[in-house]
């Protein structure tokens, strides 16, 4: 049994436990407004990408003319996963679930036969995979000392991708993070990146009617051959900016249950210290009463 001297530490050590989990949750909460607009913001610009390449994609029937980025190598065998994870932990288990879709998808790949390499974008990812991977790692980014993630970082990573791919170094890159959907919901997700896939046409795009004519200068190939280009870095800003919003929202989550259950346990204990020191107060009374009576 814990003496009255180890509870009041152990009361004193949750509370100032609690003080820092409360100080994140604040913090977290902070961010996640400035990181959710970025993101929110990123999405229509991406789909719109998105249906620029579609009705490019109609006008060329042929695609032996455009960018080896769309069409690919024309084998599967080699894949390049890139897994986007954070910098940091105590954000519930958003780390860990990246990092399981991708070790999952890894692992069917190489019942397959498939060659996996792995580019790492964050710590805790590149650590949670070490152990089974880590001899497939191709390149590691480090985004620790980033304040404000821009365009140019995922232009950076996406040019890293390029000169793998150039390389030979791969057949088909598929990107790892976690889409923002809301402050206690996040959806690990897999996007292939090379070879490009246009979407398909929907429902809605069918039955929106005939779409304006136009021209594009030099052709249509090499507008599609740029666009495709940009469309990757597109995606992994995207990405980059999905997680962060994904991670603030995590973090302000598990930082709010922590700071509950802190305050929880802090209640327990303040009761097993009260009755504690009321048994102590009833035990000497006893002593003193019986000795006062053998005398």
């Amino acid at each position: 049994m814990l003496s009255l001297k180890d509870l009041r530490n152990r009361i004193s050590s949750v509370k100032a436990t609690r003080k820092i989990t409360k100080a994140m949750q604040m913090v977290a909460a902070a961010k996640l407004r400035r990181a959710q607009e970025s993101a929110t913001a990123a999405r229509p610009y991406a789909e719109r990408m998105d249906h620029l390449m579609v009705s490019l994609g109609r006008r060329i029937p042929d695609k032996r003319g455009v960018s080896p980025l769309l069409v690919g190598t024309g084998k599967d065998d080699v894949h390049l996963l890139v897994v986007m994870t954070g910098e940091r932990g105590l954000a519930g288990g958003f780390n860990a679930n990246i990092s399981k879709l991708a070790r999952n998808n890894a692992q069917q790949l190489l019942s397959q036969g498939k060659t996996v390499k792995f580019l790492m974008v964050g710590r805790k990812g590149a650590e949670a995979l070490r152990r089974d991977f880590e001899d497939r790692y191709v390149d590691r980014v480090d985004l620790r000392g980033v304040r404000q993630l821009t365009f140019a970082h995922a232009d950076d990573i996406a040019g890293k991708i390029f000169a793998l791919f150039e390389a030979g170094e791969f057949d088909v890159a598929t990107i790892y993070f976690s889409r923002f959907k809301s402050v206690i919901s996040q959806i690990p997700t897999a996007l292939q990146l090379i070879p490009a896939k246009i979407p398909e046409d929907t429902d809605a795009d069918k039955s929106a009617g005939p779409e304006a004519v136009h021209e594009y200068e030099p052709s249509d190939e090499e507008v599609l051959g740029y666009l495709i280009n940009l469309n990757v870095s597109t995606q992994i800003f995207r990405g980059l900016l999905e997680n962060a919003a994904s991670f603030y929202g995590a973090q302000m989550s598990a930082m709010d249950s922590a700071t509950r259950n802190a305050g929880e346990m802090i209640d327990k204990l303040t009761l097993q210290y009260n009755r504690q020191r009321q048994a102590n107060i009833t035990k000497e009374l006893i002593e003193i009463i019986s000795g006062a009576e053998a005398l």
